[in-house]
């Protein structure tokens, strides 16, 4: 989905319900016909991070839960020096693009830590 939105420029129109809505007039409890592309795109790489990162090892040990403790602590941590480096040199469009950057990040990081720490 996130290759037919960003290559391919997929536009579903569709009526939504807002409860803060601000284009080019704030609304608010408002019901109104947008492009859900991109909001389906953010949803379902949530849900397939989501799945990734809850799911099992085929043989779960000791060590891959202390692995995944150390992975998520690690995760947080970056995480957290992203969102401050990004309040602190981010201004304007960047920034919201830092925000929804930041939806994604923290699962991104655990999966690269987790399975940095398991090689």
């Amino acid at each position: 989905m996130a290759i037919l939105y960003i290559w391919f420029d997929v536009r579903i129109m569709l009526p939504v319900f807002a409860v803060y809505s601000s284009f080019l007039e704030t609304k608010y409890f408002t019901s109104f016909h947008t492009n859900v592309a991109d909001e389906i795109t953010v949803l379902l790489l949530l849900a397939g991070l989501g799945l990734i990162v809850l799911s099992r090892e085929k043989n779960e040990t000791e060590i891959l839960d202390l692995l995944r403790i150390k992975a998520l602590i690690r995760s947080i941590e970056a995480n957290i020096i992203m969102l401050i480096l990004a309040v602190l040199f981010v201004f304007g469009t960047g920034f919201m693009f830092a925000m929804v950057f930041n939806l994604i990040s923290f699962q991104v990081f655990y999966l690269i830590f987790f399975y940095f720490f398991k090689r």
